[in-house]
């Protein structure tokens, strides 16, 4: 069967208004409930733990709505209202939703050298990348595999693989990697263009700063169509995405996603007006439509 990547058209959502809390200074009014809805709780105590206090506002409204009107409360009332206030407990923040849709997407990209490419401990440069099509396709930097005498990439059920560079663009410092082997169940990221992204948006960066993660950082986008010049001033990027989510040596190639986990840019610098590779709060991805474009992969 042909495989695919996955893309989205669809707008920006956003997230639904809150609960009122009020209904929980009503329910104090009838201490009753406080009692029956004890046993439930302690029933489904681990469903309940998720939603947080709004949950438990939630439920005791439904039942103090049922005495207001001098109804008898059965057992059924009480599983309805457990179910009732498990559907509307708070919506997730948006780097949760993002980090739980991509997750299964992003790897660990180990770029080992001629004196550690046959050692299976071996850190080796690293970086991040992501997959985009279910047959272990995966885009990561250019300056993340460059010089590399073997490649690994770790998915993120730990599986580990070689993988070979299969695509390169050079001027938009983007590398298509294939790994050899894959897990049973690979999921690829969507990727969405960019067209209706705006200055403002959440966005969340993935990747592996200093070596260390899967790490989230959240932030906004901060400019668009941005120019990068490398401190060496061997490479102009250009039409940029620029954000402040934090990124560090260690992002480079991995993705930066909307709030819904799509992908819009693939993160290629950061900029640091002294010598330490730190960030500062101005970081850079190239255009989703532009990283796939390049491969011979974009719709948009």
């Amino acid at each position: 069967m042909r495989r695919v990547p996955l893309y989205s058209r669809s707008a920006r959502n956003r997230p639904a208004a809150q609960a009122s809390s009020s209904a929980a200074v009503h329910a104090a009014a009838v201490p009753g409930v406080r009692l029956r809805v004890a046993a439930i709780l302690n029933r489904n105590a681990r469903k309940l733990q998720a939603g947080g206090a709004i949950v438990l506002v939630v439920l005791v409204a439904v039942l103090t709505s049922r005495m207001i009107v001098n109804a008898p409360i059965t057992q059924r009332d009480i599983e309805a209202a457990v179910a009732h206030a498990l559907e509307t407990r708070p919506p997730l923040s948006p780097a949760v939703r993002a980090w739980q849709a991509i997750a299964p997407s992003v790897v660990r990209v180990r770029a080992l050298g001629a004196e550690s490419a046959d050692g299976d401990n071996a850190e080796g440069n690293v970086g991040t990348g992501v997959v985009i099509v279910d047959n272990g396709t995966i885009l990561t930097n250019l300056h993340v595999v460059a010089g590399a005498e073997r490649l690994r990439v770790e998915f993120a059920d730990g599986q580990v693989s070689d993988a070979t560079v299969i695509a390169l663009e050079p001027q938009q410092d983007l590398a298509v990697l294939r790994a050899k082997t894959i897990p049973d169940d690979l999921k690829p990221a969507t990727m969405r263009s960019t067209q209706d992204l705006a200055v403002g948006d959440h966005v969340v960066a993935i990747g592996f700063p200093f070596g260390i993660g899967p790490s989230v950082s959240s932030g906004v986008v901060s400019g668009l169509r941005r120019e990068f010049r490398s401190p060496e001033g061997k490479r102009v990027l250009t039409n940029l995405i620029q954000f402040d989510a934090a990124a560090n040596p260690g992002n480079s190639g991995g993705p930066l996603v909307t709030a819904d986990g799509e992908v819009v840019g693939i993160v290629t610098a950061i900029m640091n007006p002294t010598e330490q590779r730190v960030f500062v709060g101005i970081g850079f991805a190239v255009p989703i439509e532009t990283a796939a474009g390049s491969v011979g992969m974009s719709p948009f």
